[in-house]
């Protein structure tokens, strides 16, 4: 593969929901879905077991026009689900343990030219993916997208501030950094001392309901407020719709201010959905044509 494409390194998994029904999901798969559909031929990878649960993963992707060249299929372990609990419309998640997307291996990854990496920290809590993602880094540098989620008890801060050190642009919501700053200072002197820590471009820090903001080395900020009038069916997936427009802007180098508007009226669109995706390629096409994008779904 000789054109640079944007790389998604971790988790794909079943989000399952009280009533029953499941829904496919994981931030870097949910990530690598929204840039497949808004054109950017992503590379996703990640591991899944042998079974019907992974063969439905293979089959979806190929179906949205997704290579499944980056998805290693596991005989030893099953794969990945999250057992999901809303209460208020607020998400609560069991990760279960020991499934397939822990144990990526770094070398049946094949020849890539990333723009860029992203990953998350959940998909770094065994060490064989975590040593997977570092052989990637190593054997085929471009910068990388880190996308924070805290999710007790699978992340050590010591593990964290490891992949901090070498991310370029960070999300981040404002729980996850005020327990990763010790919630000293207001949120967004939080912010600051995160991006001057690590020495990073970019920190993004989503607040729900309150917006988000989007703040780089050189002092630049924007933000931006949700629409209240948008319908909220659940919350599942927002952050990495979010997420998944912050990368599109800088694959297509969109000014601050135009980054967070556009992310928070994805994000805004997807908290209307059940679940993280829509597998419906007319639900992009307003935005598609709206940003001037060329769809490859």
């Amino acid at each position: 593969m000789s054109e640079r494409v944007p790389v998604l390194f971790g988790e794909v998994l079943f989000d399952c929901f009280d009533d029953g029904s499941r829904v496919m999901g994981g931030a870097p798969f949910n990530v690598a879905w929204h840039l497949q559909a808004f054109g950017c031929d992503p590379f996703f990878i990640s591991r899944v077991g042998d079974d019907p649960l992974g063969q439905e993963i293979c089959e979806t992707m190929k179906g949205w026009g997704m290579t499944t060249a980056g998805l290693q299929i596991d005989a030893a372990h099953p794969t990945g689900e999250v057992k999901v609990h809303l209460v208020e419309g607020q998400p609560g998640f069991d990760i279960v343990s020991d499934r397939a997307f822990d144990y990526i291996q770094g070398d049946t990854i094949p020849p890539i030219s990333p723009s860029l990496i992203y990953h998350g920290s959940l998909g770094l809590r065994m060490p064989d993916s975590a040593f997977a993602l570092e052989k990637l880094m190593r054997d085929h540098p471009a910068p990388v997208f880190l996308d924070v989620n805290l999710r007790p008890p699978w992340w050590k801060r010591d593990r964290l501030e490891a992949v901090l050190d070498k991310a370029c642009w960070v999300k981040i919501n404002d729980v996850e950094l005020a327990t990763l700053m010790d919630e000293s200072g207001d949120i967004q002197g939080q912010a600051a001392r995160l991006l001057q820590g690590y020495g990073l471009d970019w920190v993004i820090v989503t607040q729900g309901e309150k917006g988000a903001f989007i703040m780089d080395r050189n002092g630049g900020f924007a933000e931006t407020s949700p629409d209240e009038t948008v319908p909220v069916v659940d919350t599942v997936g927002a952050g990495d719709a979010f997420a998944s427009v912050c990368i599109l802007g800088l694959l297509h180098d969109w000014p601050l201010a135009l980054v967070v508007e556009r992310a928070q009226q994805f994000a805004s669109l997807i908290v209307g959905l059940r679940g993280a995706v829509s597998n419906d390629i007319s639900f992009y096409k307003p935005v598609i044509a709206q940003w001037r994008l060329e769809s490859n779904s």
